[in-house]
């Protein structure tokens, strides 16, 4: 474990709070950091923590459930974030984490779990890339179809579809085909009313 400081303050809709205020009163806090894109449209930020954000969000009433309360955390100045968190639906906790220190304020795209002993705040453990994907349910179930997750780096006996590169779901165009160009958007945010095409 490694101990933090606890009273470092992060911005949220009510202003600057202390780091250990969003223990909420529990003893553990988990958070996912989401990485921000300065200036870009909400189509332009990270497709691949929209990802991560997307399955976990829908975790925190399970975790409250069981005593861990959960946060989202990014390096987003908050006027940029608020509109995003609008168009998104985003419902649990949203904190900019903007300038601070690590292992709050930086390395974004990591899942973070906390330990608070009184006022004392322990990070315990830390992971990302393919360590986030337990937290998202289409992992798993890609895994159990016949296919699997279709991607290139699977062996595949002969006949069988071709794998495409890792991330292809972070990603798709109006009609759904992944893309990395000019007129994607980030997966989930295709559900979401109001979603219309890039212009490229």
């Amino acid at each position: 474990m490694t101990e933090l400081d606890g009273s470092v303050r992060v911005v949220g809709p009510d202003g600057p709070v202390p780091f250990v205020d969003l223990f909420e009163g529990r003893d553990e806090l988990v958070v996912y950091q989401h990485m921000w894109h300065d200036g870009d449209p909400v189509s332009g930020q990270c497709p691949g923590c929209t990802v991560n954000a997307w399955h976990v969000q829908q975790a925190a009433p399970y975790l409250r459930a069981r005593g861990v309360s959960f946060a989202m955390l990014t390096e987003g100045p908050w006027a940029e974030v608020v509109p995003f968190l609008r168009f998104m639906g985003y419902t649990e906790p949203w904190y900019s984490v903007r300038g601070l220190p690590a292992p709050v304020g930086v390395d974004m795209g990591h899942i973070a779990c906390f330990l608070r002993d009184g006022d004392r705040v322990y990070l315990t453990y830390r992971t990302t890339g393919r360590g986030n994907e337990p937290a998202a349910g289409i992992f798993g179930l890609l895994d159990m179809t016949p296919y699997g997750r279709g991607e290139a780096w699977e062996q595949v006996p002969d006949g069988w579809p071709a794998g495409q590169a890792s991330c292809w779901y972070w990603a798709t165009d109006a009609d759904g085909e992944a893309t990395w160009g000019p007129t994607r958007r980030p997966t989930p945010q295709w559900t979401r009313p109001g979603a219309m095409p890039v212009e490229p």
